[in-house]
C-alpha cells in the first residue's frame, strides 16, 4: 500500500473515536498490551510525561515539549486528535512523521492488526511508541486520547504525571459526574510517580489527593498565584496552560536528571508554535477583519473562549460555527453571545451534526444566524459581510477548524 492507500486502511479498521466517537471507545488495554508485546515493549525504551484532562492537555503538552526542545532534548509528542494530516499526532523535535515510516509501519505489522481486530487508537499509540524508541528520543510527551485509566497511552510509567482539569465531556464513556470523570483521568496516577494537578475545585482536587496517596505519589496542585511566563499561544486562558506547564517541568528537573535552565523555559513557552507546529487554539488567521480560529467544543472549552471574547474590541462579532452529534449543545449556546450573528454549517465528519438538528437549537435558543452547505461557504460569507473593525470566530469542533486552516 502507498500512503494513502495506509491512510484509507487504518482509517476504515475498527470505528477511531474522532470519526464514530462512543462505539470505538474499548473499555481495557488488552489489545494495547498485546501490541506492545509484539512490538518487544517500545514504550519502555524513552523517558515520558503522561497528561490528561478535560481541556488544555493539548496546549500544555505543546509547551513541555517546546521547552524541552529548547533546552537541547531529542522530543517526542504524541497528541490527538490531528487537524489536517494523520501525521501530526506523531512528531520529534516538531516535525512529524514520515509517510514512508507509517506505510513500513502499517505494511509491516497488517497481519498482526487484523488478526487481532486493533482500533485506530490502538494501532497509531503503538506506531508512535515504536517511532519513538528507533528515533532514540530522550523523552516524549503523551497525550491521553480519552479519559486516562482505560485509555491506551496508559501502559506507560512516566517520570511525572499531569492533569491539567476536569469538566464534563464524553460522559457517554467517563460518567456522567464530574468525580466520576476525575475517577478516570486520576487513573493515570502511577506507583511513586509524582502527579501535578491544575484542578482547583476542592472536590476533585481531593479525589487527586486520595489517588496519589494510594499510589504512594507525590501531590503537586498547581499554584495560581504562579506569575504565568509569556508564550506566543494567544487567549488568557493559555495563562493557566503555561503554570500547568511550568509546575510539570520544574517537578520534571527536581525528581529527573533532565535539565532546564530560566532562559530555556522563558524561550520555549514563547516559541510553542514555532517548534511543536501547534495550531488552533485561539489562532489568528487574518487581521483585517480579524478572523480567530479556536477548537473549543465543550461546555468548559467554550466558556473559556467566551471569556476571551469580552476582552476583545471590535464592533460586531461574527460567528462560524458547527458541531459534532455527541456534544450538549444546548449547554453550549446557554454560553454564547447573543448579540453575534452565526453561520452554521455541518463538519466534513461522520460524527457531524446535520444542519437541520444544529439549526434547531440555534432557533431554540433565539439567535441570529444563517445555515451554509459547508463550514467553508460558511466562513466565506462571514468575510464578505464583515467591515474591517468586526470579528469573526470560527469554532464548535476541531473538524470545524480543520476545513479552514
Amino acid at each position: 500500500m502507498d500512503y494513502s492507500q495506509t491512510l484509507n486502511w487504518l482509517f476504515n479498521q475498527l470505528p477511531m473515536y474522532q470519526r464514530v466517537g462512543k462505539a470505538a471507545y474499548k473499555a481495557n488495554l488488552d489489545n494495547t498490551i498485546l501490541l506492545d508485546n509484539h512490538l518487544g515493549n517500545p514504550h519502555l525504551s524513552f523517558s515520558t510525561i503522561h497528561v490528561a484532562g478535560t481541556n488544555g492537555k493539548g496546549s500544555t503538552c505543546h509547551m513541555i515539549a517546546s521547552v524541552l526542545q529548547e533546552a537541547g532534548y531529542n522530543v517526542g509528542l504524541y497528541t490527538s486528535p490531528h487537524l489536517k494530516d494523520f501525521r501530526e499526532r506523531i512528531k520529534i523535535n516538531g516535525v512529524m512523521v514520515s509517510e514512508d515510516y507509517v506505510v513500513a509501519f502499517v505494511n509491516r505489522n497488517k497481519l498482526f492488526f487484523e488478526s487481532n481486530q486493533l482500533s485506530f487508537f490502538e494501532m497509531t499509540v503503538g506506531m508512535a511508541f515504536q517511532y519513538f524508541k528507533e528515533q532514540e528520543v530522550d523523552i516524549a510527551i503523551i497525550e491521553t486520547g480519552l479519559g486516562g485509566r482505560l485509555d491506551s497511552t496508559n501502559i506507560i510509567k512516566p517520570l511525572v504525571s499531569v492533569i491539567t482539569n476536569i469538566d464534563k465531556d464524553h460522559v457517554a464513556m467517563l460518567g456522567n459526574t464530574l468525580i466520576k470523570i476525575a475517577g478516570e483521568k486520576a487513573g493515570i496516577i502511577k506507583n511513586n510517580v509524582p502527579v501535578v494537578v491544575g484542578e482547583r475545585r476542592d472536590s476533585l482536587r481531593n479525589c487527586f489527593r486520595e489517588s496519589a496517596i494510594k499510589k504512594h505519589s507525590i501531590y503537586h496542585q498547581v499554584n495560581y498565584r504562579l506569575k504565568p511566563l509569556a508564550t506566543d499561544l494567544k487567549g488568557e486562558y493559555q495563562k493557566y496552560n503555561s503554570r500547568v506547564a511550568q509546575t510539570a517541568l520544574k517537578v520534571l528537573t527536581q525528581s529527573s536528571n533532565f535539565k532546564i535552565s530560566l532562559t530555556q523555559l522563558e524561550a520555549g513557552l514563547l516559541k510553542v508554535a514555532a517548534n511543536t507546529g501547534l495550531r488552533g487554539r485561539y489562532e489568528l488567521l487574518q487581521v483585517q477583519p480579524r478572523v480567530i480560529a479556536d477548537t473549543a467544543h465543550n461546555k468548559a472549552g467554550i466558556k473559556t473562549l467566551v471569556k476571551q471574547l469580552k476582552l476583545e474590541k471590535f464592533n460586531k462579532l461574527h460567528i462560524v460555527m458547527g458541531m459534532v452529534s455527541d456534544k450538549d449543545v444546548d449547554q453550549v449556546l446557554s454560553l454564547m453571545p447573543k448579540n453575534a450573528f452565526y453561520y452554521i454549517a455541518k463538519p466534513n465528519a461522520i460524527r457531524g451534526m446535520e444542519i437541520d438538528v444544529l439549526s434547531s437549537f440555534f432557533k431554540k435558543h433565539q439567535f441570529n444566524f444563517k445555515k451554509f452547505n459547508s463550514v467553508s461557504d460558511a466562513l466565506d460569507k462571514a468575510k464578505s459581510l464583515a467591515h474591517s473593525d468586526d470579528f469573526i470566530v470560527v469554532t464548535g469542533s476541531v473538524f470545524v477548524v480543520a476545513e479552514i486552516i
